[in-house]
């Protein structure tokens, strides 16, 4: 739900109304904290939902208490997530690094407490992450409060947020589909990978893959991040050729980043798997997926800059509509035939997400060659304006 202040705080700071970012901020927090409590429901019975959706029951009981040990993190992600965007909207990435950095540190040694010292296992696993994301949270907030940068864009808290909170959620509801609808297709597939032949080896190597390709992602994600960033304050500010031209520049720097990093994965395929595990099976399997996790990361690089653009034009219903259709309509139905009916097991549920991404990068890419510019800056003035009356 926070996603929605890549367009309402990246154009507002556009277009110099440096007050509207708290307001906004607030709301996207108080709406991510109302949001939390249904997700807790789920997760404190993940364990059940898993078990009725034919998972194995072992895997189940596992992934079940994890889950149940990481509900504190859910609030402090939502929160977290609305503190990035409303300084990355600035600008202002520095401090999210040094808090990342500081937070990592601290997570690794939670990590060798919990985990080993103590022996929790999973389960200081997973406290483990619900501390480092409040860690995170607390950091990021004391500088938003101390911090000469955030003089103009954070004066305190007030009651004004929760004024207009429906126009919000206008925005913000799409944004979060935008982004589940496409998160929720890959946990589909690792749910998918149970229901194979040798489920615990699919399972396993689906896990490897899908983390290993969140790590790519993550790069992906930067640049998108910055792109949104870019075009939603160019479009703010009125200056569309500006707009046009950050859309151009992050479309060249996803594909050297997205070749390089395909020529990576490809040339260290046979060693990769020995990072998460010491069976050969395992491993020469992960081998194999990394072909098909580099032609996806491709394109991944590619659809998520064209996700950032949209984001940063307000063109979260357009987004939602485009992850729906490659998603749940394409690539999931052809992952499912690819792997239950042409028995391809694993590779043919990827294959689906490969054909997902290409149908994303391909819808947006026609949409942005179509953009009219002027149009969008002028849909962003009068978006900034409506907002602060």
């Amino acid at each position: 739900m926070g996603s929605a202040l890549e367009t309402l705080c990246g154009q507002s700071y556009g277009a110099l109304h440096h007050h509207m970012l708290r307001i906004h901020m607030q709301r996207a927090m108080f709406v991510s904290l109302l949001v939390s409590i249904p997700i807790v429901c789920i997760w404190a019975n993940a364990g059940h939902i898993l078990v009725i959706l034919k998972q194995d029951p072992e895997i189940a009981a596992e992934a079940g208490i994890y889950t149940r040990f990481m509900i504190p993190s859910i609030f402090a992600y939502g929160l977290l997530e609305c503190q990035i965007r409303f300084l990355q909207a600035q600008n202002n990435v520095r401090p999210k690094m040094l808090s990342t950095g500081v937070t990592l540190l601290l997570h690794v040694f939670s990590c060798w407490i919990l985990v080993l010292k103590i022996g929790l296992g999973s389960k200081g696993a997973a406290l483990a992450n619900a501390t480092s994301y409040w860690i995170n949270v607390f950091l990021l907030a004391a500088y938003v409060r101390i911090s000469p940068s955030c003089k103009s864009t954070w004066t305190g808290f007030s009651t004004e947020p929760f004024t207009d909170i429906p126009r919000y959620l206008r925005l913000a509801i799409p944004s979060a589909l935008m982004i589940c609808l496409e998160i929720w297709s890959f946990e589909l597939m690792v749910i998918l990978s149970g229901l194979l032949p040798n489920p615990k080896l699919e399972t396993s190597v689906l896990s490897i893959s899908l983390n290993t390709s969140a790590m790519l992602h993550m790069l992906a994600e930067g640049l998108g991040g910055a792109t949104s960033v870019r075009v939603s304050n160019e479009v703010g500010a009125e200056q569309p050729k500006a707009a046009r031209l950050a859309a151009r520049t992050a479309t060249i720097l996803a594909t050297i980043e997205g070749i390089l990093l395909a020529i990576i994965m490809v040339s260290i395929r046979k060693v990769w798997g020995h990072c998460y595990s010491n069976e050969e099976d395992v491993v020469i399997y992960v081998g194999k997926m990394l072909f098909f996790i580099a032609g996806s990361h491709f394109l991944d690089a590619h659809k998520s800059v064209f996700s950032g653009i949209a984001r940063g034009c307000g063109w979260q219903k357009k987004g939602a509509f485009v992850n729906l259709g490659a998603h749940n309509l394409w690539g999931i139905p052809a992952g499912i035939v690819l792997a239950f009916v042409y028995h391809l097991g694993g590779k043919g549920l990827w294959l689906g997400i490969i054909l997902a991404h290409s149908a994303q990068a391909l819808i947006y890419l026609v949409v942005i060659l179509l953009t009219d510019w002027d149009k969008q800056a002028m849909k962003a003035a009068e978006r900034v304006t409506q907002e602060s009356t």
